[in-house]
């Protein structure tokens, strides 16, 4: 009997980290990014 495999994911806190990462990857300037991160409640 085959279970299905469960990949493992990523905590909230890292998921959206990357989020942040990828942007900057993009070629979003770091103030933009700060901007955005201070607008959204730094959460």
């Amino acid at each position: 009997m085959n279970t299905p495999r469960r990949f493992p994911t990523l905590p909230s806190s890292q998921s959206g980290r990357m989020g942040w990462v990828l942007l900057w990857l993009l070629g979003v300037p770091v103030p933009v990014l700060v901007l955005l991160f201070m607008l959204r409640g730094c959460t």
